[in-house]
């Protein structure tokens, strides 16, 4: 399990009891007799039992043990075993008094920070709710141990006369471990305001709310240590990870001296948060805003400030900046650049907006923004936006390059569009970000020796954070130290505002263009097919059924409601945007000129971009963006002989192949015979190759280059009976006979008409078989 006590002795009887336990009693009971050994029993007896505990519950880090299975727990479906593993989880139930007792012993326990990211693993990943024991179990240990009103509350007493012992205080010389290659403990150290054993009750309980965020932060933000992604950041290590990766695609052994790009390469590949890990995070982002915001106004003079802030307000102060910040921006850069292009990067998408937009969790709500009167972004928050500036501009740009390589007829994926450009436009905000980017450009004037200062770590005294309005100096080096200290000393900063970004947007404006001609031409062609699949449409023979062409579209099944607001999102994402950049409006009004023209007039029938060479067609780079975003098509033709089409969902199966063997029958038998017939002259020479024979002069048309055109072939006059199992056609036979027989017609007679009617049809139709594609029925 990877847990230990420097003690741990062989399994005793009790701990033996309790395994038997898991399997004879209930779910229910075996909480029960759990929260009376626990309150029972003294700590020198549950020690031992504390590892397995955890293991019964979590489940185990080799994934052997499911555990409680805490994510896929809903009170919904199961609300007993949901409400007591709520009740033994709780700050205050069973659990955590174990915890508490344990720790007044002076008891601890190893844990391998190899393991983390720790997140639970369900069965089945897919719709997870929100209400799981599991998130609902975080939400209140935040609210207990962070609380956003009043004080953090003491653990129970473990004895009547007594209370639990606050742990000695580590020294704040031990720095903060690297979690990197040679990492050795999670928890060795406290932050610096580690008070002393005479100190005030506040004080010798901020450290459990310090530990627990710390201890959230290793296990869902994890991953490899600020000096790693700065190292990865380099080009030079991109270009030697990738010649990496196509080494092993290839089965090529590299040299030895690539084993340091292994390691990168491992680094990268083997952390894959999904949905649910990235929800939770998000669950942690919007509390740690709540928590922040919840700060008391700070008196006027800082000498007054210094006397009075509880340790609480003090952690309230830094808890972002010094325990989030860092590894939360790393965390989203790999979601960035690892998450598949699909709908589920929503996830990760709503996570960030959440963090970019702490205004939202104030106690002092703002004033609720309309459709046409959003409300702007207050002025206070010019330092939070300043000293986060990364998050805005360079996860903007990472967001724009995701979105230029999707689908956006997809609503799903416009709706991400439309979602990211309505925070960035709302009022005062790109402004405020625009003032970042200018601190950061401004040229330094003060320390010459400035990698000494980037990375100061800010401590709890509150100058680091003062209150007093900062000076443009102070504040540029802030925004320096920001950048600098997340990416290295030798970053390349692009502005988001800077002409790199700006022409990413106008290719994005361009693209939200033709998406919605390309959803413009989709909702048309819908239309067009509803109108001619009326009634009597239904029963008509058509020539396509037979042919194999298909002149759909797979983007028709999204439905009417679906293309409108995917027009909807993209025209509002259209226009912030244009608000955010200032993007001139003559210019995109050619734009959206220039895709209408580049369509057919009806919009459907152009072909994909592609150039002719000696093996046919090959597609560009522009043909494949077309076809893939559903703007152009190949027209789909089957070439092979008609009889052996694979059978269509409108055929009955069992009749497609009794009249093709009939068919095979009569056409070996009667060969000659038709030969000779359609050989003829007159007209009863071209009537019978009108129903005979079909063309074997192939039309030439533009195929995907995938096909091979294949060389013709004259299959010969044949009888084909086929047409018969079609479902239509025999519904339709049935009509007629049912019809009939209200004039009193019998089959006989019925069947005689029929074939007297196509008679006259087809002599009509063989005057004009030379010039029209003839028929084969």
């Amino acid at each position: 399990s990877g847990m230990a006590g420097p003690h741990l002795q062989q399994p005793s009887f009790l701990l033996a009891t309790l395994k038997a336990d898991c399997i004879n009693k209930p779910f229910v009971q075996r909480c029960h007799d759990l929260r009376t050994v626990i309150e029972e029993l003294p700590a020198k007896e549950l020690h031992g039992i504390f590892p397995w505990l955890v293991e019964s519950i979590f489940g185990s880090l080799d994934g052997i043990i499911i555990g409680w299975n805490l994510l896929c727990l809903q009170g919904r479906t199961n609300p007993t075993e949901y409400s007591v593993a709520l009740d033994f989880l709780d700050p205050s139930g069973p659990m955590m008094r174990l915890v508490y007792k344990l720790q007044a012993e002076e008891y601890r326990y190893d844990f391998p920070v190899s393991y983390l990211p720790v997140i639970p693993t369900p069965l089945p990943w897919a719709g997870i709710p929100s209400n799981s024991a599991y998130f609902i179990l975080v939400d209140t240990y935040l609210k207990c141990f962070l609380p956003t009103e009043g004080s953090v509350l003491p653990p129970p007493p473990l004895n009547p006369g007594g209370a639990i012992p606050s742990p000695t205080p580590r020294s704040p010389a031990v720095p903060f471990t690297s979690y990197g290659m040679h990492h050795t403990s999670l928890l060795k150290r406290h932050i610096a305001h580690q008070p002393s054993l005479n100190a005030d009750p506040a004080s010798q309980e901020i450290w459990r709310s310090e530990t627990l965020l710390q201890i959230f932060v290793e296990m869902w933000l994890h991953h490899y240590s600020l000096e790693m992604y700065q190292k990865m950041q380099s080009p030079h290590v991109k270009l030697e990870v990738l010649h990496y990766r196509l080494s092993i695609s290839s089965k090529h052994h590299g040299s030895p001296a690539q084993s340091s790009y292994q390691a990168l390469h491992a680094y990268q590949e083997s952390f894959k948060p999904t949905e649910e890990h990235v929800l939770v995070v998000r669950l942690l982002v919007k509390h740690l805003h709540a928590f922040s915001n919840s700060l008391k106004p700070e008196p006027l003079s800082p000498s007054a400030h210094s006397h009075t802030a509880s340790p609480l307000e003090e952690f309230k102060r830094v808890v972002i900046p010094r325990f989030v910040r860092q590894k939360l921006y790393i965390f989203l850069q790999h979601c960035f650049g690892h998450w598949p292009l699909d709908a589920s990067f929503r996830a990760v998408l709503e996570m960030w907006l959440s963090y970019l937009q702490p205004w939202r969790y104030a106690p002092e709500k703002p004033p609720q923004s309309t459709e046409h009167l959003p409300h702007s972004v207050s002025e206070k928050w010019a330092t939070f936006i300043q000293e986060n500036l990364l998050m805005y501009t360079k996860l903007f740009a990472g967001f724009l390059n995701r979105a230029l390589r999707t689908d956006l007829v997809s609503p799903k994926n416009a709706f991400m569009v439309f979602r990211v450009a309505k925070v960035f436009a709302q009022p005062n905000l790109a402004e405020m970000i625009l003032k970042g980017e200018q601190l950061f450009l401004q040229p330094e004037l003060v320390i010459p020796h400035r990698q000494h200062r980037l990375f100061m770590t800010p401590t709890f005294s509150g100058a680091f954070f003062s209150s007093w309005p900062p000076t443009t100096a102070d504040a540029s080096f802030k925004v320096k130290s920001h950048v600098y200290g997340l990416e290295g000393q030798d970053f390349q900063y692009k502005q988001m505002f800077g002409t790199e970004v700006r022409n990413l947007v106008l290719k994005l404006a361009q693209l939200i263009c033709q998406a919605q001609q390309t959803a413009k031409s989709i909702s048309d062609h819908s239309a067009e097919t509803m109108a001619s699949q009326s009634f009597f449409s239904w029963f008509r023979f058509t020539p396509s059924e037979m042919n194999g062409s298909y002149t759909g579209n797979d983007l028709d099944e999204i439905g009417q409601d679906s293309i409108k607001k995917t027009d909807e999102y993209l025209e509002k994402a259209l226009e912030y945007l244009c608000q955010i950049f200032k993007l001139n409006g003559a210019q995109l009004t050619q734009m959206m000129k220039n895709c209408e023209t580049a369509q057919d007039k009806n919009g459907k029938n152009q072909l994909p971009d592609c150039i002719e060479s000696e093996d046919g067609l090959i597609l560009t780079p522009l043909g494949r963006y077309q076809i893939i975003n559903g703007l152009r098509r190949f027209e789909v033709q089957y070439q092979g002989d008609t009889e052996l089409q694979p059978i269509r969902s409108y055929e009955n199966a069992t009749l497609v192949r009794l009249l093709f063997r009939l068919s095979s029958v009569l056409n070996a038998k009667f060969a000659d015979q038709m030969d000779v017939l359609c050989s003829r002259e007159d007209f009863v020479g071209r009537l019978c190759r009108y129903h005979l024979t079909k063309p074997h002069l192939i039309k030439k048309v533009r195929c995907s280059p995938m096909v091979k055109v294949r060389t013709s072939q004259n299959w010969g006059p044949r009888i084909s009976l086929r047409f018969l199992a079609s479902y239509r056609t025999l519904i339709f036979l049935l009509m007629i006979y049912f019809i009939a027989s209200w004039f009193n017609i019998g089959p006989v007679g019925c069947t005689f008409i029929i074939l007297i009617g196509y008679f006259l049809y087809a002599t009509i139709m063989t005057f004009f078989s030379e010039r029209w594609k003839p028929h084969e029925h």
